[in-house]
């Protein structure tokens, strides 16, 4: 028994060591295949993948023509203005804007009408100004703009308040004649597009009544009985702008080019570009070009341009300049970057496509510039200070005022006197500075005070109250308590110290990170960009140049309708609801204040400008594989567009990964439980996702694709570059 015991264990055994030599020799030899598979993908990758680049380099001129076409609507308008001669001056030349702030400023007595009425124009200047800082690339803008333009809207933005100012004066000179019979006191209400004006004057002085309410809401303050005795107005000016919050410092590139400032990568690069129209290649000349080598090489540039951590870039003139000094002056030969069928050789075909090539260069510099985070932290600020980087004013300023009532107009044998004070409108100051602080929290309580939020700004959260502090030049939350907010009535209650400029702030980052995102195409040069967030469902629909909000699904059910069928161009339309409090676009902070899935710039540049060639025919969405891979990899969603599909959401869809320099269809699904980077069965590695997802595409969808045009691709790139979905969702 002991025999058989022992035969049967060292036959257990080695049927066990068997079984174990087996399994190995099978792993061994399925990593064998696994590994001799995946060389023959890659060798067939490099194969064709100079090709590949040179084709994709030639569609991302794209980006270069829209660009062109953008600079050619400028200067249109620039000439339509100037045809016009409506007497409204052009904000961009300094001339024409300081004399029409030098005549502005002369005028005197005019009344609150008036000057609204003139509001509505400085309004549109400063307006226009301000988009020409964020739409003009920083290539086309100078230093010296930069410095003109901001100075021109801080000078239009001072003299309008000195207009509100005076044109109160003027207003409550009359107070006397314009007193309620039933109080009276003087109370007057005006309303305009963007501002709206609360006037009261205490003409009676009557202790007992120290509740202001304007026109029978509960809009208004409550006062202490040392205001209710005095010879005193009250003014709320709610402009629904804010002109009090210092400007941003920087366009949305962040980088714009000081003067004389070079770009050693992109001189070089223009140098190069220059040699190879100059002179043809050894290949050339021997009667056998290589397109797709001189497409590679080109390509290989850009890469090391985009590459390159550059802090300025060279301005177009000056590298035109340098061309020419560079190339010859009889006519060039053939260059490597000039392609064509069938037609006769341009003299100017060359310099045309070297001026495409560098712009191309300086375009996908801009791009990746937008997705850097090359800003500092932000600095330490107190407790009781608003960081603007974290935080956002909706609604625009509330300026809170108690004034000086001036002398009164009175009647005299049919004349009407007044004696006007050289000083002009004087603040009453409350409390007043020589009073200990015992004797401030006695005589002079705080202000209650009701405001009325402004109907075109959602807010997710109770709003804070934050007041402007001049001294500091920041919005600040102390001297201001027991504060209220009635969503269903929008209504804001809060004491306060003192009077002062305030505002309603909500964080910048509630939107962020997304649930869930997707690009859908709707038609050719149509695309549905639906963004999920944690408090609401935001659809865009891009169609060529333009951008409409297609539709807003709020979870507190609110009523939006303010920016309902409105067609705008990205940055006004991206400004726009950002004022409105829907901010999904990251800023260059953004990252501090938001825990995201970092991705590489320069991955997502690439995802981004080539999901947008595809977007007339294919889909894109969220994948929840993108934050198991590291910052060198993008993982989404893709599917050929079926026009019944509105949403890829719950559609089985390839789902494909991209480093920027390859894309490939992983094996897994949305549904599988582990993650994986097993390539699909059948499918192969490409250099780009261009031609990944063309090689699948039916030929309608190549045709929708092919049909794009420029300014659409430019568009959907823009979108997604200033969203950032890989990274912030």
């Amino acid at each position: 028994m002991q025999q058989e015991e022992e035969e049967r264990r060292l036959k257990e055994e080695e049927e066990a060591r068997l079984k174990k030599e087996r399994e190995e020799f099978e792993r061994l030899e399925k990593k064998r295949l696994e590994q001799e598979k995946w060389e023959k993908l890659e060798a067939k990758d490099l194969e064709r993948k100079n090709e590949e680049a040179a084709e994709l380099s030639l569609l991302e001129r794209c980006f270069s023509k829209a660009e062109q076409m953008k600079r050619e609507v400028r200067l249109i308008s620039q000439w339509k203005h100037y045809l016009q001669c409506d007497g409204h001056p052009d904000p961009t030349v300094a001339q024409e804007i300081n004399t029409y702030i030098s005549l502005w400023r002369e005028e005197t007595n005019e009344t609150f009408e008036q000057v609204i009425q003139k509001s509505d124009q400085v309004l549109s200047l400063i307006d226009k100004l301000t988009l020409m800082l964020f739409e003009t690339p920083p290539f086309d803008l100078q230093h010296k703009n930069i410095t003109q333009y901001k100075g021109s809207i801080l000078e239009l933005q001072d003299l309008l308040f000195l207009k509100f100012n005076r044109a109160t004066e003027i207003l409550l000179r009359q107070a006397s004649a314009l007193a309620d019979l039933d109080s009276g006191n003087m109370e007057k209400v005006i309303q305009a597009e963007n501002i709206t004006v609360y006037l009261w004057a205490n003409l009676k002085k009557n202790p007992r009544q120290r509740s202001v309410r304007f026109c029978g809401s509960e809009i208004g303050f409550e006062i202490p009985r040392v205001l209710a005795t005095s010879d005193i107005a009250l003014r709320l000016l709610h402009t629904h702008f804010d002109h009090v919050s210092p400007l941003p410092t920087v366009t949305p590139f962040d980088h714009a080019p000081e003067p004389g400032g070079e770009d050693t990568a992109v001189k070089a690069a223009g140098s190069a570009l220059a040699e190879t129209a100059a002179s043809p290649e050894p290949e050339a000349a021997a009667g056998s070009p290589e397109p797709e080598a001189a497409g590679s090489s080109e390509a290989e540039a850009l890469d090391s341009l985009v590459e390159s951590p550059t802090e300025d870039l060279l301005s177009a003139q000056d590298e035109e300049a340098e061309v020419q000094e560079e190339a010859p002056e009889e006519p060039r030969p053939e260059s490597s970057l000039h392609v064509t069928v069938g037609e006769e050789e341009d003299p100017k075909a060359g310099t045309q496509e070297l001026e495409l090539a560098l712009l191309s260069q300086r375009v996908s510099a801009a791009q990746l510039k937008m997705l850097e985070n090359v800003q500092d932290k932000p600095h330490f600020f107190e407790d009781d200070e608003v960081d603007m980087c974290q935080f956002s004013t909706l609604g625009g300023v509330y300026h809170l005022d108690v004034l000086e009532l001036p002398p009164q107009c009175k009647p005299m044998k049919g004349w009407v006197i007044v004696r006007v004070l050289q000083e002009g409108l004087q603040k009453y100051i409350y409390p007043p500075e020589t009073t200990e602080e015992a004797d401030v929290e006695n005589a002079f309580p705080p202000i209650e005070v009701t405001l009325q939020v402004h109907k075109n700004v959602v807010f997710f959260e109770n709003p804070l109250v934050a007041r402007w502090d001049p001294q500091v030049k920041l919005w600040k939350t102390d001297g201001i308590s027991h504060t209220s907010y009635n969503p269903e009535s929008r209504l804001v209650s809060f004491s306060m110290d003192t009077f002062s400029p305030v505002t309603l702030i909500q964080d910048t980052h509630i939107n962020m990170p997304f649930q869930y995102w997707e690009l859908v195409p709707l038609d050719v040069n149509q695309a549905l960009f639906t963004v999920k967030t944690v408090f609401a469902k935001i659809q865009i629909h891009i169609k060529d140049n333009l951008c409409l909000l297609a539709s807003l699904d709020l979870r507190n059910n609110q009523d939006f309708t303010f920016l309902e069928g409105k067609w705008m161009t990205p940055i006004s339309f991206i400004l726009a609801l950002k004022n409105a409090g829907l901010n999904i676009f990251p800023s260059g902070h953004s990252h501090f204040y938001v825990l995201i899935n970092y991705k590489s710039p320069k991955v997502e540049v690439k995802t981004y400008q080539q999901m947008a060639l595809l977007s007339s025919a294919f889909a894109f969405g969220w994948s929840k594989w993108n934050i198991h891979c590291d910052s060198r990899k993008a993982i989404f969603k893709a599917r050929e567009h079926n026009p019944e599909e509105e949403s890829i959401q719950d559609i089985d869809c390839m789902i494909v990964m991209f480093t920027g320099d390859r894309a490939q269809r992983l094996h897994v699904s949305e549904y599988s439980e582990d993650f994986s980077e097993q390539p699909q069965e059948g499918s192969e590695f490409h250099s780009t996702l261009y031609h990944m997802v063309t090689g699948v595409a039916s030929p309608a969808a190549l045709d929708n694709i092919r049909n794009s045009s420029a300014l659409f691709v430019d568009t959907v790139c823009h979108m997604l570059l200033s969203t950032r979905p890989l990274s912030y969702s």
